[in-house]
């Protein structure tokens, strides 16, 4: 409450004190977003980098944003795929790009890393409505520009934050829909104070039952930035706060369960009551605070020099709490006089702190445009497990009892150079270098054991040193036609999970670091009516980490090093404006993504395990084909956009095999996620009354022709060997359990929204 009035205080205030500044503001627009772009310019692709990417400007942000999350903003840009846990868009989300997973996506806001050091993964679930801060997106594909952080391994999300406004503004934005779905933001602004000085923020709720059951959202968070700027200085601070409760919609459900219990069943949270019935724990939740502190100073030094240095620091603090049945009571450090097993609640928490600092400087002048730029950044987090609660248990245990408690320290440094120079009329060279030092540091106890029942200890220092070079050519033939062409190497070292997996199965073999070499081609022609792009890829991988489609005991998804795969494709896009109000966007990715020489672990007849060769085979998570069109008109205040997406069948595992058989039934089942075609509409209008800037009144039908389809999934495959062939299997006597589980996406729902702008 005392934010709300904080923040509706200095908006009146605002509004009262905006006089006299108007006359300077046309004058100092272009200095003043010259100046906050000084933050990202170092780590962003531009006009003459040859490389692939897509900018996302406010106004389209806006155009989506009605309380899904960044992913499914993202979803018609090229080459991504999004998914959604809870089926709706709002609660935990994840993004594919070119079929590369989350944890190898760069993401950053105004040049400083979002992604989380040990898991490399950004869970938009913890950063909720910061699409309503953002002024804009470049989304990378590929190897993409020298970047701080988590290495792109794939593409990179650069997000810079609203610019500042010179005018005070005050508004308002709900939307409510199906599935108890809503989004209410509070978004005020000062306007210049003084000439100098600015206050802004934003305040936001967001909700949903999730069309999954139980697979509720509680999402809040604020913004706020204030500064100072001159003609030739801005300083910002800004502060953003997520809280997140959200029930698990992760475990996902099979095809075999939907025939009991339908699309929406969730079986998280499953128990059995002491009555015999199937009971479902309340607080089967995960939850997290992220607070995160940016300082920024940027400088024009000269016409031709400017500077930014940025400081950061982000405390993180969350769990998740499950609910486990028959569960080894050795692996708690715990024995008890009633038995070995029991059901418990369990907590798995995490208390962490991220901080550095980035800076770049920024010469152009002439045919030179180059920038130096680096970071340095620390992780320092604590991971430990307690529990909440036994169902029958006797002996002693102390309250909070912790039955693993360790430690990860990550230290994460760069410095890239990067040149684009004018070789001669319409021709430039680029070349891009980077050296980026990590070091990690594991230590304390696992949640792991070996054969002895002895606890698996974290005794984990590495060092990793790689060089990232990266070069090309572009040519602007005339004001039409522009080719270019590019090479980039970019190394990336294992996450968290990726160690912790490894020493689930193995303590002598260690997850090894990646390499891409990245080859991009492309051409762009720009006219009046008509925008076309084409772009060729291939990425060739050494040890790259591939989902394997199953699932840890956290729920994660598992990944590990194949030590031969590419992906290459095809990426088109074409926009037509024939007409005044009328686009129409249209852009596909055809694509192959290949493991080469690819071993099966198979069992044979007396179930002896050995490898075996399968030759190349499907790369898991990686469609195909993915069209994205969109068709928008806009007519006197009124705007109708239809969207519409298909992405092409998908392998949930690296073997190429579409199914396995149950040996009991003899029934093969699908071990693949369906193609899909998803279309959304949105109609708005737009219009003025005295005393309110704009007024926007609209709402959005998702997949309007009520698809039933799965955005995502999981998948667990044993293999025998069969005469000269390999057979996908499960046999539940023999104890090998095979598996598919698919994450279900809403039928037809909407959401209305509305907006007042003063």
């Amino acid at each position: 409450m005392r934010r709300i009035m904080f923040m509706a205080v200095c908006a009146a205030v605002s509004l009262s004190n905006h006089v006299g500044v108007k006359a300077q503001q046309t004058a100092d627009t272009l200095r003043i977003i010259n100046l906050q772009g000084v933050e990202v310019v170092t780590t962003r692709a531009t006009k003459t980098t040859p490389m692939a990417f897509r900018d996302i400007s406010k106004e389209e942000i806006s155009e989506t944003n009605f309380g899904k999350d960044i992913p499914s903003i993202l979803q018609f840009t090229p080459s991504v795929v999004s998914s959604s846990d809870a089926g709706t868009g709002i609660g935990y989300t994840g993004i594919h790009i070119r079929g590369t997973d989350p944890t190898r996506i760069n993401i950053t806001a105004n040049g400083i890393p979002l992604n989380d050091s040990e898991s490399q993964y950004l869970y938009f679930v913890d950063i909720p409505d910061f699409a309503s801060s953002v002024e804009n997106i470049q989304v990378q594909r590929g190897v993409g520009t020298s970047t701080n952080g988590a290495g792109a391994f794939g593409a990179s999300i650069n997000m810079q934050t609203q610019n500042f406004s010179f005018d005070p503004y005050f508004r308002v934005d709900a939307s409510g829909g199906s599935y108890g779905s809503h989004k209410e933001t509070l978004s005020f602004g000062t306007g210049l104070l003084g000439s100098h000085w600015f206050v802004e923020g934003r305040l936001s709720n967001i909700g949903s039952d999730g069309y999954i059951d139980r697979a509720s959202a509680d999402l809040s968070s604020y913004f706020v930035q204030a500064g100072y700027y001159t003609d030739n200085t801005l300083l910002k601070f800004i502060t953003t706060n997520g809280v997140e409760r959200t029930y698990h919609a992760w475990d996902y459900s099979s095809k075999e369960q939907w025939k009991t219990y339908g699309r929406r069943y969730n079986p998280s949270g499953a128990y059995t009551a002491a009555d015999g019935t199937t009971a479902y724990y309340d607080d089967q939740i995960d939850y997290f605070h992220q607070q995160h502190y940016q300082l920024s100073w940027n400088q024009i030094l000269t016409d031709a020099l400017k500077l930014n240095v940025g400081l950061h620091y982000t405390n993180n603090f969350g769990y998740y709490e499950q609910y486990k049945e028959s569960q080894k009571l050795y692996k708690y450090l715990l024995s008890s006089e009633l038995g070995s097993k029991t059901d418990l609640v369990r907590r798995k928490n995490i208390d962490g702190d991220f901080y550095g600092f980035v800076a770049s400087l920024n010469y152009r002048k002439g045919r030179v445009d180059a920038n130096l730029g680096g970071a340095w950044n620390k992780h320092d987090a604590d991971h430990y497990g307690t529990l909440v609660w036994m169902r029958e248990f006797k002996g002693d245990v102390n309250p909070g009892h912790t039955y693993y408690d360790n430690n990860g320290r990550k230290i994460d440094g760069n410095i890239y150079g990067k040149v684009n120079y004018r070789i001669y009329k319409g021709l430039t060279g680029y070349v891009d270098l980077q050296y980026r030092h990590v070091n990690y540091r594991m230590t304390g106890t696992s949640q792991e054991f070996d054969d002895n029942k002895d606890q698996r200890p974290f005794a984990i220092d590495v060092n990793y040193d790689f060089f990232n070079p990266k070069f090309g050519l572009s040519y602007q033939l005339n004001r039409s036609h522009q080719f270019y062409a590019s090479y980039g190497l970019a190394h990336k070292e294992p996450t968290r999970n990726d160690f912790e997996d490894q020493m689930a199965e193995s303590q002598e073999v260690m997850p090894r670091s990646e390499r891409l070499n990245d080859f991009e081609a492309g051409y762009k022609f720009n006219s009046r009516y008509i925008d076309f792009c084409l772009n060729l890829y291939h990425m060739g991988y050494d040890n790259q980490f591939v989902l394997t489609g199953a699932q840890d005991t956290n729920g994660e998804m598992i990944a590990r090093n194949i030590k031969d795969s590419y992906r290459m494709g095809i990426e088109a896009e074409l926009q037509v404006r024939p007409f005044a109000g009328f686009v129409w966007n249209l852009n596909a990715t055809l694509s192959r993504n290949r493991a080469r020489n690819m071993m099966l672990n198979v069992v044979d007849e007396n179930w002896v395990e050995s490898s075996v060769n399968v030759g190349n085979t499907h790369l898991a998570y990686s469609p195909n084909f993915i069209l994205n069109n969109i068709i928008s008109y806009e007519y006197k205040g009124w705007k109708a956009m239809l969207m519409s997406q298909y992405v092409s069948k998908q392998y949930m595992t690296n073997s190429d095999f579409q199914s396995y058989v149950d040996e009991a039934t003899g029934e093969h089942v699908s071990a693949m996620i369906d193609a899909f075609f998803v279309s959304n509409f949105d109609l708005s209008y737009r219009f003025k009354l005295k005393g309110v800037k704009q007024i926007t009144l609209g709402a959005t039908v998702y997949n309007i022709f009520d698809e039933k389809y799965e955005s995502n999934g999981s998948c667990s495959m044993y293999f025998k060997q069969d005469g000269n062939k390999v057979k996908a299997f499960h046999d539940a006597d023999a104890g090998f359990w095979s598996w598919s589980t698919y994450s279900c996406q809403a039928p037809i729902h909407f959401m209305a929204h509305l907006s007042f702008n003063f």
